[in-house]
């Protein structure tokens, strides 16, 4: 990549690396998942076929990239390796440009659009502290989960201190009635209902999808990377390829060496290659554009896909709205029990959540937490008793992982873990109050049902209670993992 600043034509690749938590809240440990064979689960499946391989041949050092809180975390644990790989991949672009090319995610996937303000907040702050505390510096930029927009997360980011963050085209409102791009893939300035601004770069929809649903082979690499940038050499401005990072390697077996012939070769065909870190201080925005609220990248319908259901995922997706309803009833019960401690402790309860992801990654104990933030007077029994309502806090966040309501049907993987978190969330609430949320939260799920098996949301809800014995688990509760 070049150092200097010039007015050609530019390429820069994102991916968006990221798997959902896939633990079993009561054991820390994710259950064997047959489908992920020969490997034990997918997120070594997807180590082996995708991340490792990528860091093995230096791609993380080429291409901007985002990786997960909840993947990172597994990674840290599981492949330390690897994970210390893309880590320094960061840290050998930052020493060659001023930069690093890592970028944050909000942490838990949530669909930020659909989340409340504080939640909002929580989750941008949440994936700020864990890049902080993984890469060693302060973002720049963050990834928005499913590129999920609206102005108000915008607002949150600009007032978070970041400079930027990444749509599609299909996402912004073009500036002629043409639909010409001044700057092709920016940045652009965006201006906030509240006065800011943030720099926003708009991903290339269909050089993008032509590599994750029509990747060339690797003779046709060349090829390609002639016809995509044909007639480009010569037009100032960026073309941004912005995908899942699994589609190297994992969705696309050959991909990792693609993806290298890519990053060698685009020069040859009048691109440089850059990264969007070092392009934004290059080439700060000079126009503006305006986002279109409650989008998506990955689907056309508006949010429709994790709220009621919408034609992107076949059979019938009533399942979907019941399990949202359910979910959301649960957040406000939790929150209510949370925000009664608060009241009745003298502390303001959203903000010492957004701080507790000190706890969360490990840096601080919860009772030296608890003390750093005015609230060492606490008697034991109080301190226990709020540390367990902040711990359920931070599974009430993890019930919202978009993987939840990606998919096709109510009994998979990913729905069971939003389940499981949700009792969990209950569990650590009835241990440390007495009060027991589970009777509604039951309720609302007998509503949504699996058209594939029959089931119910609360038949899996007590097939999880029944595997947990929940009933029985004593004493307070128990960190088991070391991360968001």
């Amino acid at each position: 990549m070049e150092k200097k600043t010039d007015t050609g034509c530019h390429l820069s690749v994102h991916g968006h690396f990221y798997q959902p938590p896939r633990e079993d809240p009561f054991t820390g440990h994710i259950p064997r998942e047959p489908s992920a064979a020969p490997y034990a689960n997918w997120n070594e499946r997807i180590t082996a076929e995708c991340y490792a391989p990528n860091a093995r041949v230096g791609n993380f050092e080429r291409i901007s990239f985002n990786v997960g809180g909840t993947l990172a975390r597994w990674l840290d644990q599981h492949d330390p390796g690897t994970y210390q790989e893309i880590i320094g991949a960061d840290r050998v672009h930052r020493d060659a440009y001023g930069t690093g090319n890592g970028i944050a995610q909000s942490v838990h996937h949530t669909i930020l659009p659909l989340a409340r303000r504080r939640d909002k907040i929580c989750q941008v702050h949440w994936g700020i502290a864990s890049f902080e505390h993984r890469f060693g510096r302060r973002p720049e930029g963050m990834w928005l989960p499913e590129m999920g927009v609206d102005y108000e997360t915008l607002e949150i980011l600009a007032a978070a201190g970041l400079r930027f963050t990444i749509v599609s085209d299909e996402q912004v409102y073009p500036r002629s009635s043409a639909g010409n791009w001044e700057a092709a893939g920016g940045p652009y300035r965006v201006s906030l209902p509240n006065g800011d601004s943030i720099a926003v770069f708009v991903r290339d929809r269909v050089l993008s999808n032509s590599l994750s649903f029509g990747m060339p082979a690797l003779a046709q690499v060349d090829q390609w990377l002639g016809d995509q940038l044909t007639g480009q050499r010569h037009q100032n401005g960026l073309r941004i390829v912005a995908t899942d990072g699994e589609t190297f390697g994992h969705h696309h077996r050959h991909g990792v060496e693609v993806l290298r012939r890519i990053l060698s070769g685009c020069e040859s065909h009048g691109c440089a290659l850059t990264t969007l870190p070092v392009y934004l201080d290059q080439h700060p925005p000079q126009s503006e554009i305006k986002v279109v609220e409650n989008t998506t990248w990955s689907c056309s319908h508006g949010l429709d896909r994790w709220l009621v259901g919408c034609p992107c995922t076949s059979g019938d997706s009533r399942w979907k709205g019941a399990l949202r309803r359910a979910l959301d009833n649960l957040a406000g019960d939790l929150d209510r029990v949370y925000s009664c401690e608060a009241q009745q402790l003298g502390f303001k309860p959203w903000p010492l959540r957004d701080r507790y992801i000190d706890v969360v990654l490990g840096k601080v104990s919860g009772e030296k937490f608890l003390n750093g933030n005015g609230l060492g007077h606490l008697m034991s029994a109080e301190t226990q008793r709020l540390l367990g309502l902040l711990e359920a806090q931070l599974y009430r966040q993890r019930m919202y992982t978009s993987c939840t309501f990606f998919f096709d049907d109510l009994d998979r993987y990913e729905p069971r873990y939003a389940i499981g978190n949700a009792i969990h969330a209950v569990a650590l609430t009835r241990d440390a109050t007495g009060e027991e949320l589970s009777h509604g939260f039951r309720r609302d799920l007998s509503v949504a049902r699996s058209v594939k098996s029959g089931l119910t949301g609360a038949d899996i809800l007590d097939e999880i209670v029944s595997r947990a014995r929940i009933a029985a688990r004593p004493g307070p509760p128990r960190r088991t993992d070391q991360g968001p």
